[in-house]
């Protein structure tokens, strides 16, 4: 196989580190607010000149489901936009403790020259760590040791939530009535899932299989899988999953990127029963518990489960994390999510609330916001603009 690295032509770690999180940020500015959706475009043409028998017209074709995109005004619907999900899912790795949060301060040029490097030849990482050891913990799930398991993330993040947001993503560009919506969803996605690796490997340099293992396999294997209406019916109506992700907070004064980070929600109901259902809230943490419906929409969920901690190289080629307790309660209604009450037995994010668009008003004024206090007692807030779907990230402070 040819050196491509040498023909291509990275920019300096500097210039890199500047202009991304900017970039990404510009890039909103091309794409719309609040859509009016469907059917919103007026009528052209006067009257006077439509034809006095009109000639018989074509069945309609039928309306495209929405499964996971509802364009509600409340709620961590209200939040869904490509740009958010790109922050939210390609910095995800910043929400581990031993990990800076600071995205101005990543070696972007870097972590593409290392991830490049191990796309271009995925065999040497493969065979360095052995075919046996790369399947048994990246692809089969085999091994319930964290060291073995990281086939978990690969299923639950990247095919099921990867899969999920590419067809959320669909839906969002097809309301909004862009062209070729599977193409701009398709591209959204990819950047999120490059990104993601980029900032994990950041100053890395060196062999690994992570990268090969999720933009070779799984992240290709969501797309196909969520391509099919049955499997999207069945997630969106039988197991009711939702994107309840966080509301990312960016710190002028400390230049950090806080609470970010990309949920999802799961519920399942328990047989015999139409009001209670089996929870699970995942994302870098997972909280398995109950949630209780009542008419309306309304419902209260509760978990407990464990959160990704530390990042913990297992060998030269391959990391895992260690774990802490968590625990969580969430408030939502119709599925879209309205507030949450997250405590870990974590550094930061000791305590973690978020509320979102709809559950406070102050006449048409609905704020959303977050705050979160870290185990030295240190109280961090944030405010999410909302009505500026365009902006990705809200305003954070410290006290």
């Amino acid at each position: 196989m040819p050196d491509l690295s040498s023909r291509l032509s990275w920019p300096s770690s500097g210039r890199a580190r500047l202009h991304l999180p900017w970039l990404l940020l510009g890039l909103g500015l091309a794409l719309p607010c609040r859509g009016e959706g469907p059917g919103s475009a007026p009528q052209n043409g006067p009257a006077a000149f439509q034809p006095a028998v009109a000639a018989p017209a074509d069945p309609p074709e039928p309306e495209e489901p929405y499964y996971f995109y509802h364009h509600r005004d409340y709620g961590s619907d209200a939040l869904i936009h490509p740009l958010r999900l790109i922050i939210n899912g390609g910095y995800g790795i910043m929400q581990l403790e031993n990990r800076h949060n600071r995205p101005f301060d990543i070696d972007y040029a870097q972590g593409a020259r290392n991830v490049w490097r191990n796309l271009r030849d995925p065999f040497t990482a493969i065979e360095a760590r052995g075919w046996g050891k790369f399947f048994s913990s990246e692809i089969i799930p085999v091994s319930f040791n964290s060291g073995s398991a990281q086939y978990w993330p690969n299923y639950t993040q990247h095919l099921l939530g990867g899969g999920m947001s590419y067809r959320m993503m669909i839906e969002w560009f097809r309301w909004h009535e862009w062209s070729h919506p599977k193409l701009w969803a398709g591209a959204t996605i990819f950047v999120y899932h490059v990104l993601n690796e980029i900032v994990e490997n950041d100053k890395k340099s060196g062999l690994s299989t992570d990268p090969i293992a999720d933009l070779y396999i799984f992240d290709p294997a969501s797309i196909w899988l969520f391509s099919s209406d049955r499997v999207c019916r069945f997630f969106s109506e039988t197991m009711h999953m939702a994107d309840w992700s966080y509301q990312p907070m960016y710190d002028p004064d400390h230049r950090t990127l806080e609470n970010n980070g990309q949920n999802f929600a799961l519920k399942w109901n328990l047989p015999g029963s139409a009001r209670w259902s089996l929870f699970y809230h995942y994302g870098t943490h997972g909280e398995l518990g109950l949630s209780r419906t009542w008419p309306g929409g309304d419902c209260l969920s509760a978990g407990v489960g464990l959160k990704a901690k530390n990042l913990v190289d297992i060998d030269a080629i391959s990391r895992t994390v260690d774990l802490a307790v968590s625990a969580g309660i969430f408030y939502d209604r119709n599925n879209s999510l309205l507030a949450s009450l997250l405590w870990a037995q974590s550094k930061d994010y000791r305590l973690r609330l978020n509320v979102y668009p709809g559950l406070i008003r102050y006449g048409r004024f609905s704020p959303s916001f977050f705050m979160t206090l870290n185990e030295d007692g240190k109280l961090f807030a944030g405010l999410s603009f909302d009505w500026l779907l365009w902006l990705p990230v809200g305003y954070g402070f410290r006290f």
